[in-house]
């Protein structure tokens, strides 16, 4: 074979590699478009139409979401109001329980001082006394007195009543004197030895009032629920229905605290105040420092009063304040 023919045909190999990598190209690229439009025909819609389908499952369960929001939000509303509606209520049934406990009071002394002086004729029959008669009327009078004066229109949450009452290991012992009996236009009243957990209660005539020795002492009330306390009122008897023509037992100044944890944790310093004898008979008295826990236990320290030399006489002591949305919870 000459050169040249060996020449040709090394060509000839060459043209057809050339041709052969040229149809692969070509079919590559043939086959390539083919499927990039089978992509864009069939693949790529169908996972729009799959990501538009998320997109709906989602915004419905966000819409679902929000609706359940809303309601706990309408309901929460509505337990406020009820709430709100709920310490109204609680707030008249003290004061009411308050005018009852002064109606039955007055209702059993009028009992006990009829009892105690009816006169009889000679057939048997009960003859009334004129100045008994008065004497009741006066009473009747005193105690209605009372009902129209004594306009606090504050919860009391120191009510025994509602559920308050005195911690003993934490009160003062009381004064000691069973000859001192009182008498008012005639009619005997107990005498100063009187429980600590009358000045819970409306029970305030004369006489009715819890003495200790000399002029301080402490009593820690345990109240009907837990509050946060904002007031504090104390009420003594005016000098007009004294025995004695005036009231120098009468408590002056004090301080209150609030105590934490079931009444043995800290003290809480609430206020300091003076009681003004000249002043009304009921004397409601602004805390000068607020508190923002809940409290259920409070003390009052008498540092003075008014002058007398053996004891001092508490006749009543109440505790306003703001109940929490759990008002049942002492209950």
């Amino acid at each position: 074979m000459t050169k040249s023919m060996c020449s040709h045909i090394c060509w000839v190999t060459r043209s057809w590699k050339i041709i052969l990598s040229t149809m692969f190209t070509l079919t590559f690229l043939l086959v390539g478009l083919l499927s990039h439009q089978w992509l864009k025909e069939t693949e790529v819609p169908q996972k729009s139409r799959q990501l538009y389908a998320i997109i709906a499952e989602y915004g419905s369960r966000l819409y679902k979401y929000q609706a359940r929001l809303r309601m706990p939000k309408e309901q929460l509303e509505l337990l406020k109001k009820e709430s709100q509606t709920l310490e109204n209520n609680f707030h008249k049934i003290l004061l009411l329980i308050e005018q009852i406990d002064v109606l039955k009071a007055l209702l059993r002394d009028m009992k006990d001082g009829t009892d105690n002086n009816h006169s009889w004729n000679t057939h048997g029959d009960p003859v009334e006394d004129p100045d008994h008669t008065e004497e009741m009327s006066n009473l009747v009078n005193y105690v209605l007195k009372k009902l129209r004066e004594d306009q606090v229109q504050m919860a009391d949450y120191a009510l025994k009543s509602a559920g308050a009452s005195i911690i003993e290991a934490g009160t003062s012992e009381s004064y000691k004197n069973n000859k001192a009996k009182l008498y008012w236009h005639g009619i005997s009243f107990l005498n100063h030895e009187m429980p600590p957990d009358i000045i819970l209660q409306p029970d305030v005539y004369p006489g009715n009032c819890w003495a200790f020795p000399g002029s301080q002492g402490h009593t820690l009330i345990k109240l009907a629920t837990k509050i946060i306390p904002t007031a504090v009122t104390m009420e003594h008897i005016s000098e007009k229905v004294s025995p004695s023509g005036n009231i120098s037992s009468a408590p002056k100044e004090f301080s209150v605290y609030g105590i934490t944890k079931k009444c043995e944790g800290e003290e809480i310093f609430l206020g300091q105040f003076i009681y003004n004898k000249t002043g009304t008979t009921v004397q409601t008295f602004e805390l000068q420092h607020a508190v923002s826990e809940y409290l259920l236990c409070v003390k009052l320290n008498i540092f003075s009063n008014w002058g007398h030399p053996k004891y001092t006489c508490l006749y009543r002591f109440r505790v306003h304040g703001t109940p929490g949305c759990k008002l049942l919870e002492a209950y």
